[in-house]
């Protein structure tokens, strides 16, 4: 008996992947023909309760994480989404606890440090830029940033913008003031100030707005994550962990944002 029940459960998990394969394929075809979002913004939350559910730590939550989002990635690269941004760490996350501060600051660093040897990166010929308070990272994430950035700056085809020590209010602020120092020192006009001065100003240089904003967990909220540029983006929120996340929820994620008219107040 107990080995009927075994063959039977392995028949259900084998026809389960393939009907996972087919609704995958057949989805991806789908989405095809349609617009594709040219920025997409990612906010990577439920790192930590999904490690609680499946019995790790913290700690293991953020290392599933940061490999989840190497896969992403690479997902839209093939889709050709070509600016991507990723929420990794909000200036309130520095307030936590010491211990996972540090090891998200370390897995920060891992992630730097493969980029400069990421084989992906050059085959999409990715340029990497990150933005926020970066001066409240230790000095050798900076330079290690510094390399990366230096590195990819040649690249066009594909942009990651990784948002780390970084909050909407503050960027608004930080943007305001470099525009009055240029003011002060003559190299802008008040009158030149509009929406898209301000824009070059912020620390995403003026490029794109997100189309499509994705947040996991379940959570319905931007949490400060671009605040000026998602004035018009389409938002969508969808209940995975962030480490269970799979090829076909951001498929899904895609293909809902296809199915909106985007009016941008008209």
């Amino acid at each position: 008996m107990a080995s009927l029940r075994a063959f039977m459960e392995t028949v259900r998990g084998r026809l389960m992947k393939y009907v996972y394969r087919y609704y995958e394929r057949k989805l991806l075809a789908e989405v095809k023909r349609g617009r594709m979002p040219e920025h997409v913004g990612l906010i990577l939350d439920g790192n930590r309760r999904w490690a609680m559910e499946v019995g790790l730590t913290s700690e293991k939550g953020h290392e599933y994480g940061f490999e989840k989002l190497k896969e992403v990635l690479k997902w839209c690269w093939e889709l050709g989404i070509h600016v991507v941004t990723i929420y990794a760490l909000s200036t309130e996350n520095l307030q936590r606890d010491k211990r996972e501060v540090e090891n998200l600051l370390g897995l920060a660093k891992k992630g730097f440090s493969e980029v400069l040897s990421s084989p992906e990166i050059h085959r999409y010929r990715v340029r990497v830029k990150a933005i926020g308070r970066l001066d409240l990272l230790d000095e050798d994430l900076r330079r290690l940033i510094t390399q990366v950035e230096k590195s990819t700056e040649k690249y066009s085809d594909n942009r990651i913008y990784v948002a780390i020590a970084y909050g909407g209010r503050t960027e608004i602020v930080d943007a305001t003031k470099r525009i009055i120092r240029s003011v002060l020192s003559g190299e802008l006009r008040v009158e030149e100030i509009d929406e898209n001065t301000f824009s070059k100003y912020l620390y995403t240089d003026g490029d794109k707005d997100p189309d499509l904003i994705i947040r996991t967990s379940g959570e319905e909220r931007l949490s400060g994550f671009l605040l000026w540029q998602s004035a018009y983006s389409e938002f969508y929120f969808m209940d995975v962990y962030w480490p269970a996340l799979r090829k076909i929820d951001l498929l899904r994620a895609i293909r809902t944002y296809q199915r909106r008219s985007r009016r941008f107040g008209k």
